[in-house]
């Protein structure tokens, strides 16, 4: 019978109460995040870097709209010969139907 009794106060508790419980901690949470958000709490203050130092202005690009600018090539091996794709080898099929 206490089995039972407690087994049904643990349901209830999870049903009715725990809902309850979580949307009001959920519903702060959230509405802490908003506002800090609003703040500008989310973003690092200018000089707070990995190394506590200024940071560089970001550059702008200096190409002309419709160019395409590279930022990084990777390094070839020197031993290593580009050679031009020909294709691949034939394989020959039989329709399935």
């Amino acid at each position: 019978m206490a089995f039972t009794l407690s087994l049904l106060l643990f349901f209830l508790l999870v049903r009715f109460v725990l809902p309850q419980v979580l949307r009001a901690v959920l519903g702060s949470f959230v509405r802490q995040q908003v506002h800090k958000a609003q703040q500008g709490g989310f973003y690092a203050p200018p000089g707070a870097g990995p190394m506590g130092g200024q940071q560089a202005p970001p550059q702008e690009p200096t190409t002309r709209p419709g160019q395409v600018r590279v930022d990084y090539v990777p390094p070839t091996a020197p031993g290593e010969h580009k050679h031009e794709f020909r294709g691949g080898e034939y394989v020959d099929y039989e329709e399935v139907k």
